[in-house]
């Protein structure tokens, strides 16, 4: 009885985490953005006040949607939510763990990018398609980055579960395979910036309808369906974020606590700056997207090849 009670405090302290935290970083990058435009900027809690204003409002729905459209922002928001179980939390370690489970990870993002799209295209929109359709493209490329990220951490790792690879994998413990993670942390972080709509790939503050990917699949959502959208963007961010934090610090040699206050900081440091980046950075030409992803497969391919040649010379 006592190991379910344990069972059931960790992943509430899981939940509430994530729930917490998760708008708290949009509200970092807003104000880091500001700091940068000479601007006093919004409070830093401004995204937990636009939330809560949101599930206040009804929603309106257009006769020409159905179902789909209403299912695609609780589905996006669970799926964000899901995907936290099976990464830890600094010293939270993960509810699920299972190996393979790394597949499951990122079959949950897709699953929610595919009710995304097919909820912009149930709208009838031309814009919504539009952004739909520019999303499906771009995230051909962003998988196939992400899954040979994995499969680099997986051969350093000896492992196939998320927690098995983020186990003591800082890049400061890992002297010889150090160049390496690198080139995974790097293109990791460009991956990042795309999967979560920034910039310099997408404007997350602009309603330019040419222009927009990730905003223009979410134009006709409203009241509490815009609000489960925007906190499925903020749990998004914080879990893959809190990834590669994981990646880059080694947790594992702090105690819980400070591990998990140790990971918290880093959060929050991690969108710092994707806010200077979003300050100095302009958002690049749509056709150019697909290069910028490209140079991301280049680094994570490289970084296959270093782990493949100085893993050979360890084993030999």
């Amino acid at each position: 009885m006592s190991e379910y009670f344990l069972k059931f405090i960790s992943v509430f302290l899981h939940l509430t985490v994530v729930f917490f935290f998760s708008p708290l970083l949009l509200g970092v990058i807003a104000k880091t953005k500001a700091f940068f435009a000479g601007r006093r900027g919004p409070v830093v809690l401004q995204p937990y006040y636009d939330i809560f204003k949101l599930f206040r409002k009804g929603s309106v729905y257009s006769t020409t949607t159905t179902w789909i459209f209403r299912a695609a922002p609780v589905v996006s928001l669970s799926a964000a939510v899901v995907s936290s179980f099976f990464i830890p939390l600094g010293g939270l370690k993960a509810p699920v763990q299972f190996l393979g489970d790394v597949i499951l990870f990122a079959s949950l993002f897709a699953m929610a990018r595919f009710f995304m799209i097919l909820a912009a295209w149930d709208t009838g929109s031309s814009f919504e398609g539009m952004g739909a359709s520019r999303e499906a493209a771009f995230s051909c490329l962003v998988e196939m980055v992400l899954f040979l990220d994995f499969v680099i951490l997986a051969l350093i790792s000896k492992s196939l579960s998320l927690s098995g690879m983020l186990a003591g994998n800082g890049i400061f413990l890992k002297q010889s395979l150090g160049p390496a993670l690198v080139l995974v942390i790097i293109s990791y972080f460009l991956i990042l910036l795309t999967e979560n709509a920034r910039m310099p790939v997408d404007d997350p503050a602009t309603h330019l309808e040419l222009t927009m990917i990730h905003e223009a699949m979410i134009l006709d959502h409203s009241g509490v369906d815009l609000a489960y959208m925007i906190y499925s963007g903020a749990v998004k961010l914080f879990v893959l974020g809190g990834f590669l934090i994981s990646m880059v610090l080694p947790l594992q040699s702090f105690h819980v606590f400070g591990a998990t206050a140790i990971f918290l900081f880093g959060l929050i440091l991690l969108a710092v700056v994707i806010g200077i980046v979003e300050s100095i950075m302009a958002r690049i030409r749509l056709n150019r997207v697909a290069y910028l992803l490209i140079a991301a497969f280049v680094l994570a391919v490289f970084g296959l090849i270093l782990t493949l040649t100085i893993d050979g010379k360890i084993m030999g």
